[in-house]
């Protein structure tokens, strides 16, 4: 289905296409290949944390809450699904049932395991399966996904400047990135220009039509009151995984506090920020680690030491990462049979 990314880019009709390869072909390397590093990081980080010790810790933590930690992780998917059909009938994809976009929504949280999520590029290819939707017109919403994402992360993060002041130089470089994107791409007559500018070039000029499909999109997506929408949704969304890990926290015994809740959220909004920098399939290694150090610097070396901290990592990954993935590759395979269902419907019309 992804095989023949340059045929992606040429004009497109409005009536669907029939998929070119199915689903578990596109999936079958990418995606193998994602789980078995993940594996592979999972057990050494077990390893090097002292596997025994660890274990013994998940002996001790309170199970009875594991349905609640998951519920709050769903309910980051399904505030994300929110957020990309708001996207969708933003960009004027065309018409399209809210099943079929949370299955297509769903079946990119599987992609979550390609290095820096680029597998998320899927979407656009299953829309247009649905109704034809050129993928220069939704494309970008995947972006706008990360980056409205990548916004609320760093509001989570934020939060531990009021803990400690380690960091905070960071955290104000990548806003200053975020708000001069935003307000880069709101100027509409500098980029159509730059676009007309480089017409001449015969690789561009090819995709002129192309390109503009990808910034009208873009554009669309980042009017400050949409903007504002997606983000808040987005904050909320993830703050619901924040809340899990401080759950996960209290599991494993320890006294509930204000502390350890900004803790928690700032601990893991930066570790997810690390992982997805790391470009490493579902930053996978980098997160682990970082949300492990992060762990014990917020709540104090004096509190918790490395087996919990390593041990309340793992559970917050497989809650989150793992049960994300695991729902998606559900989705996924589910997708294949129901938009060829769709697409046989509609010719049998």
């Amino acid at each position: 289905m992804m095989s023949d990314p340059e045929s992606s880019l040429e004009p497109e009709s409005d009536a669907p296409r029939e998929p070119r390869l199915g689903i578990e072909s596109f999936i079958r390397r990418r995606f193998l290949l994602g789980v078995g590093f993940g594996i592979l990081i999972t057990a050494a980080f077990i390893v090097l944390s002292v596997g025994s010790e660890v274990l013994q810790s998940l002996k001790t933590f309170a199970w009875r809450l594991v349905p609640l930690i998951l519920a709050l992780s769903l309910s980051n998917y399904l505030l994300r699904f929110i957020k990309w059909h708001l996207y969708l009938h933003w960009v004027e994809s065309g018409a399209m049932s809210k099943l079929t976009s949370l299955l297509i929504f769903m079946s990119g949280l599987s992609m979550a395991i390609t290095p820096g999520k680029v597998g998320e590029f899927l979407k656009p290819y299953l829309v247009r399966r649905v109704n034809g939707a050129a993928i220069s017109v939704t494309a970008p919403i995947v972006v706008a996904e990360r980056l409205t994402d990548g916004i609320a992360i760093l509001v989570l993060a934020a939060l531990g400047l009021l803990q400690i002041r380690h960091g905070w130089m960071l955290l104000v470089a990548l806003g200053i990135l975020f708000v001069t994107f935003t307000l880069l791409i709101q100027r509409r007559s500098l980029i159509e220009s730059i676009l007309r500018r480089f017409e001449h070039i015969a690789l561009i000029g090819k995709r002129a039509e192309t390109l503009e499909r990808l910034y009208e999109s873009t554009w669309k997506m980042f009017r400050p009151q949409k903007l504002a929408i997606a983000v808040a949704i987005s904050v909320v969304s993830w703050a619901g995984e924040c809340v899990a890990f401080y759950l996960i926290m209290l599991g494993l015994g320890f006294p509930a506090s204000a502390h350890l809740l900004f803790a928690a959220a700032s601990s893991l909004a930066i570790a997810t920020m690390i992982g997805a920098l790391s470009l490493l399939p579902g930053g996978l290694g980098a997160a682990e680690l970082s949300a492990t150090g992060l762990l014990i610097l917020f709540v104090g070396s004096a509190h918790i030491d490395h087996e919990t901290a390593a041990t309340a990592t793992l559970l917050v990954r497989f809650a989150t990462f793992w049960f994300g993935i695991a729902l998606g590759l559900i989705a996924l395979l589910s997708s294949d049979w129901y938009l060829n269902r769709i697409n046989n419907a509609a010719s049998q019309r």
